[in-house]
């Protein structure tokens, strides 16, 4: 009996958010690595002395075979550079080609706002992220990445935001799926995701939306456009705080054709500079996103908007109605913070929250109900603007999270990037429908789960055709297991399942036979060869498919490998058949016997 081992190095206290160490198979792997956003200090970084163990090597690369990133936020990669160039990691780092060609400015833009902006120490500077990002290497969906001899990897489509993949390892019979963030309803500018049905030992699955089932999107982008219209309508301003991709373009998508269809003078501002690089992104790496866009992208670029304009700093105090995207999504920096500051005394303003927001960011706070704010140098900030949240998050819900694990039949699952509270509700829902174990480990803590090992053998053509043929003809049945008689040869640490006597050919080794005799008393009225005959029709009767051969010493030869004789006294009216058949026949044997014994009481 094998086992994987999990353990999950999560900063902050949201359970394994986003840092997870496998072990499977001897190697060790980790999967994204994450800050949170809601410290300013070391707990923002995941704990790596777990990897470590607390040994007096430092550096991880003598405890890790690789790392690999699943997307680009930075709850996922935000403290690669950390963990890479001031922990020290020199092996390869796996993520897909947009994740690869984002990540860094994504990296730089939060270096500038953490150290330039707020002067912190002990953070990675922009050397380091160059640094980091030379130690990537860039995945296409479905390629298997041999990693080494023994592991494997393999990126599938999760949705989500462009670029994002959940991976599936391997290594010998043991295999793991970590799904990162991911989800499995298409939207405007995304597919759903989609993976194998690989039947892994273990599923590792995020669950932020643990305990929700969101309604019909109709209906959300209805509410939301109605809830937006009506705050300019009546000449406030609203604030959406969205990551520069991903939600950003999607609501960016649904405001431009509402204003363009109810012809809108009301501007709408984005984040000066984020629209032309989002755009370079999704020109670049069009078959990331959903079949509708890449019809219509020769005809019309759907991410070129003509009713969203940059936004510049200055026109924070500007009067009149407005809409701005403004990032960071959890309003805990930036220019999103900033307007919101200015915006959030006044009744007529509105502040519309469009996904999840970790645990201590003002946006967590907000919605959490808190109208009267602590801000730096024990500055207090009155909040009576409406605040508003709208689930445009791309995480799968938990229907979503039940029909991954129904499409890709696990063995075992285990719930990380969630809520411990919202996680247990789903445990038990997961255990109760599909019968495996759930787990749902806090941070630090391991978890071990036993395997089975399978050993796999190629099999060999002439041995598959010798079994297909056994059918009679019939087809198989692809879903029911059939069993195959064969040798297993092991050569070049290969294992092979080949016909006996191509195995006893390549051994040059004799060939031993076993055979099997079965004497009857039967009673039938007649002469020895009355009864022979008689034996001769009713298998041939019955063996349609068979070579039924009657030899002139009175003996029955049935597929040359088996044989039956009577003998006995012509004037008694029992007889003594003797019926022989080989080890690989053991089947028919039996059949004949039940057959003899039956057909010959039946006619006399």
């Amino acid at each position: 009996m094998s086992e994987i081992k999990v353990v999950p190095l999560g900063a902050g206290q949201d359970v394994g958010r986003s840092c997870i160490l496998l072990t499977i198979g001897g190697k060790n792997i980790m999967f994204d690595c994450g800050m949170h956003m809601g410290y300013n200090d070391d707990r923002r970084f995941p704990d790596f002395s777990y990897i470590t163990k607390n040994e007096e090597i430092g550096r991880l690369t003598e405890f890790l075979d690789c790392v690999i990133i699943s997307h680009f936020h930075l709850d996922h990669c935000g403290a690669l550079p950390y963990m890479s160039e001031m922990v020290g990691f020199d092996g390869p780092i796996y993520m897909t080609h947009p994740t690869k060609a984002i990540c860094p400015i994504l990296l730089e833009d939060y270096r500038k706002i953490t150290v330039d902006r707020k002067g912190e120490t002990n953070f990675f500077t922009s050397e380091m992220i160059k640094n980091c990002m030379k130690k990537t290497v860039a995945v296409n969906l479905h390629e298997t990445v041999q990693v080494d001899n023994e592991l494997e990897i393999k990126a599938y489509y999760a949705g989500h935001v462009l670029g994002a993949a959940m991976f599936h390892v391997k290594v010998g019979g043991q295999s793991a799926v970590y799904t990162g963030d991911y989800n499995m309803t298409p939207d405007r500018h995304l597919g759903s995701a989609w993976i194998d049905k690989c039947r892994p030992d273990l599923l590792i699955t995020e669950s932020t939306y643990a305990t929700t089932i969101r309604d019909s999107k109709r209906c959300r982008e209805r509410d939301f456009l109605k809830k937006v219209h009506d705050c300019v309508d009546k000449g406030g301003k609203v604030l959406i705080p969205v990551f520069a991709l991903g939600r950003a373009q999607e609501l960016c998508i649904l405001l431009e054709s509402y204003w363009d269809r109810m012809n809108l003078k009301v501007p709408i501002y984005f984040s000066l500079g984020l629209t032309e690089k989002a755009n370079n992104y999704y020109k670049m790496f069009i078959t990331w996103t959903n079949q509708k866009i890449r019809k219509t992208f020769l005809k019309r670029n759907m991410f070129e908007f003509q009713y969203i304009k940059a936004f510049d700093r200055n026109y924070i105090d500007n009067p009149g109605p407005m809409v701005v995207f403004a990032t960071p999504g959890m309003l805990h920096a930036g220019l999103s913070l900033q307007i919101f500051k200015k915006w959030a005394p006044f009744e007529n303003n509105m502040v519309i929250m469009p996904g999840y927001c970790v645990a201590g960011t003002v946006g967590h706070k907000i919605l959490n109900g808190v109208r009267k704010l602590e801000l730096e140098n024990k500055k207090t900030l009155d909040v009576k603007m409406s605040v508003q949240y709208m689930s445009f998050s791309a995480h799968a819900d938990a229907k979503g999270i039940m029909q991954l694990i129904r499409h890709c039949e696990p063995r075992n699952v285990m719930l990380v990037h969630g809520e411990a509270v919202k996680m247990e509700f789903l445990r038990a829902k997961i255990k109760q429908e599909f019968d495996i174990e759930c787990y749902k480990p806090a941070n630090g803590e391991t978890v071990s789960i036993a395997t089975k090992p399978c050993i796999s053998a190629d099999m060999s053509i002439s041995l598959l055709k010798k079994e297909m043929a056994k059918t009679d003809g019939d087809e198989p049945e692809p879903k029911k297991a059939k069993l195959m008689h064969g040798a297993i040869v092991m050569k070049d640490n290969k294992l092979r399942l080949i016909d006996p006597s191509e195995a006893m050919k390549e051994l040059g080794l004799p060939e031993h036979k076993i055979r099997f005799t079965s004497t009857l008393a039967l009673e039938n009225e007649g002469t020895v060869t009355q009864t022979i005959d008689k034996i001769f029709n009713l298998v041939k009767k019955r063996l349609k498919s068979a070579s039924v051969q009657h030899s002139t010493d009175g003996s029955i030869t049935i597929s040359d490998s088996v044989l039956i004789k009577v003998s006995g006294d012509d004037e008694e009216s029992e007889k003594d058949v003797l019926l022989s058949w080989s080890y690989q026949d053991e089947e028919l044997g039996s059949y004949l016997q039940r057959l003899l014994k039956a057909g010959l009481h039946v006619d006399s």
